[in-house]
């Protein structure tokens, strides 16, 4: 798990951030990256240019940008493109119901990737995590996608000499509690002072929903409030992405 850097260098983290879309997504046009990333068309160009020199993207004839040979064994999907679309108008209705900033994620392999979040107005708030990879295992969302899962196929997963999961009976009995409830919780596992709870979105993908909070301000009285508000959410977006 990586914490955000305190000096954070927004050139480097913007090319970053693309080299993560180009991976994950497929092709993007210029316009496109500068809207994702909220810069000018210029920056964007710039940020591209480089990607392109050092191998992380390459331009099709139709000025398209895509991955590069340096990306070329990243999977890019279109599926998660189309989560992502689908699923922004939802974050940010979810957003504003909850007040609190929220994502969707898919887990892939021992990995949970942040397709799209939306960061709300409180001034003391958890920021988005869009492009970022956590531990599935530790991510609320990635575990309430694993306790969807048939316990044998989790076991086969993390029972392995290079396993990330220390104890994996103690994870199965974490995520049969998740099974029950509907819900998991993520409360300090990848990042201190920062509490998410998050639920799965119906359907055979590995899609999943979350708010994201300061510790401080997680409340065990509106746990039940957060949850329905996600279950709706999740289940408007399951239901648009058929």
């Amino acid at each position: 798990m990586q914490n955000e850097p305190v000096y954070r260098i927004r050139s480097v983290d913007h090319a970053l951030h693309l080299a993560a879309i180009l991976a994950q997504e497929g092709p993007l046009r210029l316009s496109e990256a500068a809207q994702r990333l909220g810069v000018a068309r210029s920056t964007a160009h710039r940020l591209l240019t480089m990607l392109v020199y050092r191998g992380f993207a390459e331009q099709d004839p139709d000025r398209r940008y895509r991955a590069g040979p340096v990306l070329r064994g990243a999977r890019a999907s279109e599926p998660v493109a189309d989560l992502r679309r689908v699923a922004l108008p939802h974050l940010r209705a979810l957003t504003e119901r909850v007040g609190e900033t929220t994502n969707v994620m898919v887990v892939d392999g021992d990995d949970v990737r942040f397709v799209a979040s939306v960061e709300c107005a409180q001034v003391l708030r958890v920021g988005e995590r869009e492009g970022r990879v956590l531990p599935a295992h530790l991510a609320s969302g990635g575990r309430a996608v694993l306790a969807g899962r048939p316990e044998d196929e989790v076991r086969a997963r993390y029972e392995r000499p290079d396993s990330p999961v220390a104890d994996v009976d103690a994870l199965l009995r974490d995520l049969r509690r998740f099974r029950r409830q509907g819900f998991a919780i993520n409360d300090g596992r990848t990042e201190t002072g920062l509490t998410a709870i998050g639920v799965a979105v119906p359907g055979p993908g590995a899609a999943a929903l979350s708010i994201a909070l300061p510790t401080a301000r997680y409340r065990r009285d509106r746990l039940t409030e957060w949850v329905a508000a996600l279950t709706d959410a999740a289940a408007a977006i399951a239901h648009a992405t058929g």
